[in-house]
């Protein structure tokens, strides 16, 4: 039986701390920002005319989002460890249980932020694009400053929504900026602004209020607990039933902005539309879900619907996009 040495002890940690944050952030759950921004990738490259280049801009496209979005949760929890430690539902977090240290927490989160600037920094270096570098000190200092909404604004759960829904934006830059140059010049001279520029805006609107109206009624969870510790949010401002009915209206605008982004886009067409009648038929039946089950129905409204309909979306306007 060997011994380990003294530098195998430090990369076993290394490596438990790592998997227990990743364990504890659920990486999986990236799928619900990830395919709007390869869909705005895909319509962003339309007409596709060097693919070499464009798999090179979707794997740090890819990158990007993992990076940026383990910085953000890592950052939530590092913020809330003490106000998860007295939660029951959250009390096993790894930060709030002790299984990951404060300082482990930072080095890793410290970590993802300088590997996301530096993957940003590649476009620039790679494909003589600036944009992506420039914008990234403001995207992780938007990231960040969500894990310290619910202290002061039951808004939190909106700029949630626009955490992610920055994503497909980001996207478009990295892939084509020209879209976005082209529309403030189109702006400026009231000259048609480009359609593609036009649907990934509606786009993200609508990540924007389907994520804010489905982390409101996740937020039901806690609304006692909220209100005895002074948190802020929709659930405790408004109550059980008023956030179930502000959480349908912004599915139904949600939903809205989707039909407005697909008769926007040129290439998307009947596989996208059929997939926006399926996202219809699933926040009805996850508004249902709410109602019948309660606090029960939570872990499949939010987890399994809402991630059928991010990989539905994506996968349908990515296929309509290359057809």
């Amino acid at each position: 039986m060997t011994q380990a040495t003294p530098i195998d002890i430090p990369a076993r940690s290394a490596t438990r701390n790592l998997t227990t944050a990743l364990a504890d952030i659920k990486l999986a759950h990236s799928v619900f920002a990830l395919p709007f921004a390869l869909l705005a990738a895909f319509l962003a490259a339309s007409p596709f005319s060097n693919w070499a280049r464009f798999s090179g801009q979707l794997t740090l496209i890819l990158c990007c989002m993992v990076l940026a979005r383990t910085w953000a949760m890592l950052l939530n929890r590092l913020a809330d460890r003490r106000i998860d430690a007295d939660n029951p539902r959250t009390a096993r977090r790894a930060l709030a249980a002790g299984r990951l240290s404060p300082r482990a927490g930072w080095t890793i989160a410290s970590l993802c932020a300088l590997l996301f600037l530096a993957v940003c920094a590649a476009f620039l270096l790679i494909y003589d694009n600036p944009w992506p570098i420039t914008l990234a000190p403001l995207v992780l200092a938007w990231l960040a400053l969500y894990a310290y909404t619910k202290r002061f604004t039951f808004l939190c759960h909106f700029f949630l929504g626009s955490a992610l829904a920055i994503s497909p934006i980001a996207a478009v830059i990295a892939i084509n900026p020209a879209h976005l140059a082209m529309s403030a010049t189109s702006l400026a001279f009231s000259a048609p602004i480009s359609p593609t520029a036009i649907a990934v805006a509606f786009l993200a609107l609508f990540v924007l209020l389907w994520v804010a109206g489905f982390d409101i009624a996740y937020a039901l969870q806690d609304l006692d607990f909220d209100r005895s510790t002074g948190l802020h949010s929709v659930p405790a401002r408004f109550g059980w039933r008023g956030a179930l009915w502000i959480a349908r209206a912004l599915h139904t605008l949600a939903f809205t902005a989707l039909i407005l982004a697909i008769n926007t886009a040129p290439p998307l067409n009947t596989i996208t539309y059929a997939a926006a009648a399926l996202v219809a038929a699933l926040l009805i039946y996850e508004h249902i879900v709410l109602t019948k089950r309660g606090v029960a129905g939570i872990p499949m409204a939010f987890f399994t619907l809402n991630g059928f309909i991010s990989l539905a979306l994506g996968a349908a306007g990515i296929t309509d996009t290359l057809m």
